[in-house]
């Protein structure tokens, strides 16, 4: 299975599938699907992007909006965490996964797909101490701290992570694990990146709970984003024990480090994405303490014996099937020849799929209740500027032609 993984989309699906498809072509290969590390933008309407953390003079529609229309198809199977740079308000739709679009897979805030026989699980959003003990309490429309700390990682979902115990294939992550420059070529990023130094030397360059889930884990693979370049580090847990290839990669820009592509063994194909049966108990559960105000979750009120949701969730995927619900498009979507067009409300509705997958896993309908605590909002924290414009696939090629050789 050739899986083509990438850095920071930012919204520029166009010329991703572009690239991949020259490639394609250029190597006689095919590409079974498309991992994205976050920033993705999943923005359908001018409305979603007042959700999205940018200055006004960066809220752009991009290219996202043709796919959620259906004017184009992702030409791959295209799987994807959310980032600090996201429409949050359609992402909170899908808290615990779903099509943002036809063949286009949003991993949820954290979340366990498979992919044929590959078992892919991703952590959404970025670390920051000051809300990771918070519940999710944000709801759209956001003001301007809400807009910034809706995506950052919670403890809730970390810890749901850290239940898993059946092996990990791959696992996303937008920040990196911190302390995972010393399993790479720590001297030449920082002769890249002068300004990452004393975050580096002080441990403070990444995300706590990623390292703890890297550790937990072991996948075979790990990919992330963020930091706008490409480093690649191979981390041994334990001596003689298992080895985790880690790759950061570059936003999409021409000339930039932003494609990976990777020969993973694999069943034959052809291959679809399915719902995790573990995952999907582990979600029910812990869904019972979802930590939906400024107040965090009480672990100590939930049994950690599986076995019951695992029969439960068994019972139910082998009657209904193992495919993801099927893609709804409910908003309004950007019509270009609309100068003035707004598109939906942006205030909080209800996702067909969303409503489905919590149907069949018998819970109830929470992402839409008030916090109690509205008014204890986070503190504002500096907004980060999205890249300018992207020009043309063919200046990617060059450098994707050279990644697509080079061994991870």
């Amino acid at each position: 299975m050739k899986i083509a993984v990438e850095g920071c989309m930012h919204g520029d699906l166009d010329t991703v599938y572009k690239t991949l498809q020259h490639l394609e072509k250029f190597n006689n290969t095919k590409i079974d699907l498309l991992l994205c590390c976050g920033d993705f933008q999943a923005v359908r309407n001018s409305d979603d992007l007042k959700s999205l953390n940018v200055l006004p003079k960066y809220r752009t529609m991009n290219s996202f909006w043709k796919y959620y229309s259906g004017a184009e198809v992702a030409p791959y199977p295209t799987i994807f965490i959310g980032g600090n740079h996201e429409a949050s308000n359609y992402l909170w739709e899908l808290y615990y996964g779903g099509w943002v679009a036809p063949n286009i897979y949003f991993l949820g805030a954290a979340g366990v797909v498979r992919f044929g026989n590959v078992r892919i699980a991703g952590l959404s959003g970025i670390y920051n101490a000051r809300h990771y003990n918070l519940g999710h309490f944000e709801r759209p429309p956001y003001d301007q701290s809400t807009i910034r700390s809706v995506y950052h990682v919670r403890e809730y979902d970390v810890h749901k992570l850290n239940q898993v115990q059946e092996p990990i294939d791959i696992f996303l992550s937008h920040d990196w694990p911190v302390g995972i420059t010393d399993y790479g070529d720590s001297n030449e990023l920082l002769r890249r990146k002068t300004y990452f130094r004393q975050e580096v030397e002080e441990k403070r360059l990444g995300s706590k709970p990623a390292a703890q889930l890297l550790e937990k884990l072991k996948p075979h693979y790990w990919f992330s984003a963020h930091l706008h370049c490409k480093f690649p580090a191979l981390v041994q847990h334990g001596e003689g024990g298992p080895l985790t290839k880690f790759l950061a990669l570059d936003k999409c820009l021409p000339g930039r480090d932003f494609l990976q592509i990777v020969e993973i063994e694999s069943e034959e194909g052809p291959f679809e994405i399915h719902y995790d049966e573990e995952w999907l108990a582990i979600t029910r559960r812990f869904n019972s303490i979802f930590p939906l105000t400024t107040k965090g979750a009480d672990f100590r009120c939930v049994n950690l014996g599986m076995e019951d949701c695992r029969q439960m969730v068994r019972s139910r995927l082998q009657e209904r099937g193992f495919k993801p619900f099927d893609f709804v498009r409910k908003a309004p979507c950007y019509d270009p020849s609309q100068s003035n067009y707004h598109g939906s409300s942006a205030v909080h509705s209800r996702n067909p799929q969303t409503e489905s997958l919590l149907q069949l896993l018998e819970l109830p309908y929470l992402l839409d209740s008030n916090p109690e605590s509205k008014g204890l909002s986070p503190y504002p924290s500096p907004s980060i500027q999205r890249g300018k414009g992207l020009n043309g696939v063919e200046q990617n090629v060059k450098k994707c032609r050279k990644n697509l050789r080079a061994p991870l």
